[in-house]
């Protein structure tokens, strides 16, 4: 491997770890560095496999959207719940430093919940439901980044 290589796949690999620990932009440095990649490698294989990433990116981010939101549609979750939900993961990631962001969005999520429906259960099923979302989301944008990344390694093996 080409030092050039090695940092694309060191950059691949960082924005793999993002996609789960959502910290990062995981998706965005995967295709930025296969982009990078592709343009000082050239030649057709470089961009056919630059383009496969993209689309499998592209497709991941609007299945991701849609998924989680029919599941939480189904489950009667309104969107201003998961902005409320956002909000305190925002400020939970700066008062509790790692575990603030999770624990402050279920946190939000429930609050948020329970105040517009009043009871336990309906919020703590609204909460499951917005945190089973977020592992789908996950999970979708993921598998498009591993197949971003796998096209990359091929591409790598062709060049």
């Amino acid at each position: 491997m080409s030092p050039g290589e090695i940092v694309a796949a060191l950059v691949i690999a960082a924005g793999l770890v993002g996609v789960v620990v959502q910290v990062l932009p995981g998706s965005v440095l995967v295709l930025a560095a296969i982009g990078v990649w592709a343009m000082m490698t050239g030649g057709a294989v470089a961009w056919a496999v630059f383009a496969l990433g993209a689309v499998a990116i592209v497709i991941a981010a609007i299945g991701k959207y849609v998924l989680a939101g029919r599941g939480l549609t189904r489950a009667g979750v309104p969107g201003s719940t998961l902005v409320w939900g956002g909000l305190a993961g925002v400020v939970g990631f700066f008062v509790v430093p790692v575990v603030g962001l999770p624990l402050g969005f279920v946190g939000g999520v429930y609050l948020a919940q329970r105040i517009r429906d009043g009871g336990h259960a309906a919020a703590w099923a609204a909460t499951l439901a917005a945190v089973r979302a977020t592992g789908l989301t996950i999970v979708i944008e993921l598998a498009g980044a591993l197949v971003a990344a796998s096209a990359w390694l091929v591409g790598v093996a062709l060049t």
